[in-house]
This record gives structure tokens, sequence and C-alpha cells, in this order.
């Protein structure tokens, strides 16, 4: 099991060396999408709206007293796999890569916004506890494993553009499926701790914002 594990470790980090110019440009890509997400909170000068939603979200989540898990879970999962299946369906096509580049600057435009909309309406230290406790956690594994499958889109549009003989587009296709299972598994994880982990710790913990 202990090799099993040092196997999987050591290929993710010789797929990171020797991709390093890709995962160099998606970390650029989500780094600005980030960006945009707390400039564009900024720039909003009438913040009412967005300390209401953040309002509201915590009054409501006051006053739940039985979440309904398994409803919640089985949402996030089926937004998950259909993320998965946009990116590898993109990734799939040449023309498809700027609607993979597009899916990680939204996603961390999402997390910008989120970031400074929680920090805006709650004050600083409220809401950096807030997102530590129903961001930071799914997250640990919802952004790589989305940069991984976006370096792996990229590395199958390479492998398409430098060598275009059908075997070796069927090959390059299967590695890209193989990376997007994995990663759907990945993201079904990330769910299971947003619902049973985050979200159990905003019912317990949402009294005090």
């Amino acid at each position: 099991m202990q090799k099993r594990k040092s196997e999987i470790f050591t290929a993710i980090k010789n797929d990171i060396i020797n991709n390093a110019k890709s995962y160099f440009i998606v970390i650029i890509i989500f780094t600005v999408g980030i960006f945009l997400g707390v400039l564009f909170i900024n720039q909003i000068d009438d913040k009412t709206e967005i300390k209401n939603y953040i309002s509201t979200y915590v009054d409501e989540a006051k006053s739940i007293k039985e979440g309904n898990y398994l409803e919640e879970l089985q949402k996030d999962v089926k937004n998950n796999i259909g993320l998965v299946f946009l990116l590898w369906f993109a990734g799939t096509t040449i023309i498809g890569i700027p609607i993979v580049f597009g899916v990680i600057l939204f996603r961390g435009f999402c997390l910008g916004y989120t970031i400074a909309a929680c920090v805006f309406a709650l004050g600083r230290i409220k809401g950096l506890i807030f997102i530590l406790i129903t961001i930071f956690l799914q997250n640990i594994i919802f952004i790589p494993a989305i940069m991984i499958l976006g370096v792996s889109s990229i590395k199958l549009y390479r492998s398409i553009v430098k060598d275009r003989r059908k075997e070796n587009i069927k090959l390059s296709i299967a590695k890209h499926s193989l990376v997007s299972i994995g990663i759907m598994m990945a993201l079904i994880i990330s769910s299971v701790i947003k619902i049973e982990i985050s979200y159990r710790l905003v019912m317990n913990l949402i009294k005090y914002f």
C-alpha cells in the first residue's frame, strides 16, 4: 500500500516537472481570475446587495435545524461531474482549449469574488474564518484537480497538433479520459468534504456570525 502511494506521488511529481510550463499557464489564468473577482467587488460602488446576499445566507443557515445533506451532496456531485465532462469534451477538440481556459478563469473569478464578498460583508476576521470553514477545505482538492485536468487538456492539444496519426490521437484521448475519470473521483471526494464537513461546520458555528 505504501509502495503504491509512493508510486502515485512520484508520477504526479514527474508530471508536474515535465509539464511545468503548462502548469504555470493554468496557475496564472486561475490567479488572474481570482484577481478579477476581487477587483469586481472593489469596483462596485453600492455593495448593499453583496452584503445582503451574505447576510441572508448566514441568517438562513442560522434558521436551519436539520440540513438535507444527502440532497445537497447529490446536487454538488452532479455539478462536479458536469464540470469534468465539459472540460473533458472541450479538451478533446482543438478549438475547445479556449473553453478550458475560460472555465479555469471563471472558477478563479468565483473564488476571488466569494472571498472578497465574505470579507466585506462579515469583516476581515469573521470573513476569513467563514471562508476557512466554507471554502478552504473542499478547495484543497478541487483547485488542484481542476488545474491537473486543464493541463491534461493542454497535453492532449499539443499531442494532436504534433502527431495527427489516428493511433496517436486515440491514445492521447484515452490518456486524457483516464485523467478525467481520476479527477471526477477526486471531485466527488471534494463534494463529500464540502457537504459532510464544511456544511456541518457551518451549521454548528453559524451562530457566531
